[in-house]
């Protein structure tokens, strides 16, 4: 194949371009062991930001977007890897310095590479994406800090975004009594059916608020940071525990020390980019034995590739409601 589609974005003198295209092979890195035939990839808030140049993640040009991929090995230099190899990619800083998948074909290092899980199709998988590995990451931190069912109830914030999304059908497949931030209530009947108890608008806690204020919360999963961040820290139980993945609201944390000093609050974060292989095969087993595969198809549609970029300004644009799996091929 001398050359595959893909979408290119490029930034010069004359400004930045996203653009669906035909890309030269030899155009590739050359640093990867690894090609596959990328069968899915899926839009994250990252690549959105990368597709619309709304945030410094691209950090080498040109670049093809597209931080997740799932498909099949072409060719392998890689040990661990051989042609027909059923695979998942997850971050490593691929669409931001290394091409990415959201693309045909794609040249990755085998170290960054989990085999499939028997139980999920290459579509299943991007339909969990980094979010909902992400979601498995926070839930199994929960988890290693001891937050139990029995604690109390469990705040999602962003929860109508993909990692919200899929965060709320693991905690309440495992029994937990989950609370739904949203700036969407039109939404409440979609974050119940997927296990949500309560729904509550994110305008109670995206403003400052006190250092502390009134317990609630045993645990909190959260993916906006900034004043919400703060404002949760304040209201999680003494003891409790606040899993900080994403910066939706931004990336300052306009917080107090109190909530940590005066309740024994934990701050914890999870992160999905460099986490090690043995923490990504465990949090892809748990996805592949625990995620209800009804919620997930009701949590996700599929779109060409062409549409991508029409996809990433949706989510920009607070939009998008829960996943979008991407199709390269015809």
């Amino acid at each position: 194949m001398p050359s595959f589609r893909g979408i290119l974005l490029n930034k010069s003198e004359a400004g930045f371009s996203a653009t669906l295209t035909d890309i030269d092979h030899a155009q590739s890195p050359a640093d990867s062991d690894v090609e596959i035939a990328v069968e899915y990839s899926t839009v994250n808030y990252k690549d959105a930001l990368a597709l619309t140049d709304k945030g410094p993640v691209v950090r080498r040009w040109p670049m093809v977007p597209g931080i997740d991929g799932a498909g099949t090995v072409i060719a392998s230099n890689h040990p661990q890897w051989k042609a027909g190899d059923k695979v998942i990619h997850n971050g490593w800083g691929v669409g931001e310095t290394h091409w990415g998948c959201l693309a045909e074909r794609a040249k990755l290092k085998g170290d960054w590479l989990v085999p499939l899980p028997p139980a999920l199709s290459t579509k299943d998988a991007m339909a969990i994406g980094t979010a909902g590995y992400t979601a498995m990451l926070c839930l199994m931190a929960l988890e290693r800090q001891g937050v139990t069912k029995e604690r109390g109830e469990v705040l999602v914030t962003g929860a109508s975004g993909g990692v919200g999304s899929i965060a709320i059908t693991l905690l309440a497949a495992r029994g937990y009594q989950v609370v739904a931030s949203t700036g969407k209530l039109s939404e409440e009947g979609y974050l119940k059916s997927l296990g949500a108890t309560q729904v509550i608008d994110r305008a109670t806690l995206s403003a400052a608020g006190k250092p502390l204020q009134k317990e609630r919360w045993a645990a909190v999963l959260d993916s906006v940071g900034s004043h919400t961040l703060a404002n949760v820290c304040a209201q999680t139980q003494y003891g409790g525990v606040v899993a900080a993945c994403g910066l939706a609201q931004g990336m300052d944390l306009p917080a107090s020390v109190a909530p940590f000093i005066l309740r024994g609050v934990s701050l914890v974060g999870v992160d999905s980019v460099m986490a090690p292989q043995a923490l990504r095969r465990e949090a892809w087993q748990r996805l592949a034995a625990e995620l209800d595969r009804a919620k997930l198809a009701s949590i996700s549609r599929e779109v060409p590739l062409a549409d991508a970029i029409g996809i990433a300004k949706e989510i920009m644009a607070g939009q998008l409601r829960g996943r979008v799996v991407v199709r390269p091929g015809d």
